[in-house]
C-alpha cells in the first residue's frame, strides 16, 4: 500500500490490491494453463539447450468446510512446487514454468515448453541437468528421448561422497583427500574404480541404512551409472551442475511465496506462480488486466 502511494499517488486499501493481485494472477493461470507463452526463438541448427527442474516446498493451509467460522479446523502442510527452466548453452535468456498442483507429467509438458519457446527443435540437443529424483530424469527422457541426455548434479553427488569418506577415514586430512581423489575420478571417466573402492568398504548387511553411509553412497552412484558423464560435459562446456534451477527457487518461488508467516491457498500459490512465471519471461504486457489497468 504504501508503494502505491509512492510511486503512483494512489490510496488503495490493502484489501484491494490483493484482490487485484490474486484475480490477474487467475486470469494468468487460466489463459497460459501453466505452460509458457510467445512465439519460439529462432535458433541455428546443432545448438545445445540447457534444462533443469527441481521442486521446492511452499506453505499451504486448508479449511475445514465442515465448519461455519472459516477461521477454525485449518489445518498446514508443505507442498512441491515444481519449477523448470530452459536455455541455449551460453545464453543468459531463460525460460521459466513452474506449478504446485500438477503432477511430475504436467512438470515435464511444462519443460518441453520451456526449451520450445527458447528455439528447442529439430537438430537441437538437450543437456537436462538436477539431482537424483527419479522423475526428473524420466521426464527428461519422455520429453525429449534421444534428443536429450541427463546429468546428475555433481555436487548433490558430492554430498554423498562426503557422507562416505567421513566412514572411510578417520583424519579429517585423509576424508578430504579421499574425497578430492574421487572427484577427480568422476569428472575423468574413473567410475569403475570408485564404484570398486566404495565396494571395499561397505558396511555389513546388518547394519541399519542410515548408519551406513558408504552403502547408501554405493547405491546411488550404481543405480545411475547413465547419469554420470562428467568427462563428456566438461568437454563440451556443459554444465555439470544445477545452480540455475536452485537460485530459480530462491528469487522466483521463495521471495514471493515464503514470507515469514506466510501460508497460502494452494489454488492462490498456483495462480501466484503463473504470475510469477509470467513475468520472468517478460510476458506480462500480454496479459494485463484492463479492468484495472491504471490502479494495478
Amino acid at each position: 500500500m504504501d508503494k502505491m502511494v509512492e510511486h503512483f499517488g494512489l490510496v488503495i486499501a490493502e484489501s484491494t490490491i490483493r484482490r487485484i493481485t490474486l484475480r490477474h494472477a487467475k486470469q494468468i493461470q487460466q489463459r497460459s494453463r501453466g505452460l509458457p507463452q510467445g512465439l519460439p526463438k529462432a535458433v541455428a541448427p546443432q545448438q545445445t539447450f540447457i534444462t533443469e527442474m527441481d521442486g521446492t516446498m511452499v506453505p499451504t493451509v486448508r479449511s475445514d468446510s465442515s465448519q461455519r467460522d472459516q477461521r477454525k479446523g485449518k489445518s498446514v502442510q508443505w507442498q512441491e512446487a515444481k519449477v523448470s527452466l530452459a536455455h541455449v548453452q551460453g545464453s543468459k535468456e531463460l525460460t521459466y514454468a513452474a506449478t504446485l498442483l500438477g503432477d511430475v507429467d504436467m512438470a515435464g509438458k511444462q519443460l518441453r515448453a520451456c526449451a520450445k519457446r527458447a528455439g528447442f527443435g529439430k537438430g537441437h540437443r538437450i543437456h537436462g541437468v538436477g539431482d537424483g529424483a527419479p522423475w526428473i530424469a524420466k521426464q527428461v527422457k519422455q520429453r525429449f528421448g534421444s534428443q536429450g541426455s541427463y546429468l546428475l548434479d555433481f555436487y548433490h553427488v558430492c554430498d554423498y561422497l562426503s557422507a562416505a569418506a567421513n566412514a572411510i577415514e578417520v583424519q579429517p586430512a585423509a576424508q578430504q583427500g579421499w574425497l578430492t581423489k574421487q572427484k577427480e575420478r568422476l569428472k575423468a571417466q574413473g567410475l569403475g574404480s570408485l564404484l570398486n573402492e566404495l565396494q571395499a568398504h561397505l558396511e555389513p548387511p546388518q547394519t541399519p541404512d542410515e548408519d551406513a553411509p558408504v552403502r547408501r553412497c554405493y547405491r546411488y552412484l550404481s543405480q545411475r551409472q547413465d547419469q554420470l558423464d562428467y568427462e563428456g560435459a566438461i568437454s563440451q562446456g556443459l554444465p555439470i551442475g544445477s545452480g540455475e534451477i536452485e537460485s530459480a527457487h530462491r528469487y522466483l518461488i521463495q521471495k514471493r511465496l515464503k514470507l515469514p508467516g506466510a501460508w497460502w491457498l494452494a489454488a492462490n500459490a498456483e495462480n501466484m506462480l503463473a504470475l510469477r512465471v509470467n513475468r520472468a519471461n517478460g510476458e506480462w504486457q500480454g496479459y494485463w488486466d484492463t479492468d484495472y489497468r491504471y490502479a494495478a
